[in-house]
């Protein structure tokens, strides 16, 4: 069964970009098929590759991100895919705010995959600096994911 999951963060440079990129290498690795994507909630970066030290530190652990462009959240993104995840709780929120009425995608924090970690959000690196911080919660929340598909 294949699987449609979009990632979603406030301007898809950071942490959308990294969590589309890390789930894509860990599920092939476990040759599961997925359609996955990412998206931000504003518009200010459309069409921006991800944020350069993002990627560096990306790179550094096998992810590649540069072939990623940020998009921001459409309408249609709600029929299209199966579960919309959010990195934070006021990106969840904007999600409920633009999400049909009835039917559409599943909403859900990315943070909801890895509890025993105690937060309730993936921290914004592009504000934090944190872009090591960032990617080990991805990846714990990313393996979260995997296991529950």
């Amino acid at each position: 069964m294949s699987h449609r999951i979009l990632f979603v963060c406030l301007g898809n440079i950071c942490r959308s970009p990294s969590a589309e990129a890390v789930v894509r290498t860990r599920a092939e690795a476990r040759g599961m098929a997925l359609e996955l994507d990412s998206a931000g909630t504003g518009r200010w970066h459309i069409g921006e590759p991800p944020y350069a030290a993002m990627q560096q530190a990306a790179r550094l652990r096998g992810y590649d991100l540069s072939a990623l462009r940020a998009r921001q959240v459409t309408p249609r993104d709600f029929s299209r895919f199966d579960l919309i995840v959010a990195m934070d709780g006021q990106n969840l929120q904007d999600l409920r705010d633009i999400a049909p009425v009835t039917g559409g995608a599943e909403l859900c924090l990315m943070t909801d995959y890895a509890p025993s970690l105690g937060t309730d959000e993936v921290p914004d690196p592009y504000y934090t600096g944190d872009f090591e911080g960032t990617l080990d919660l991805i990846e714990r929340c990313a393996e979260g994911l995997l296991d529950q598909l």
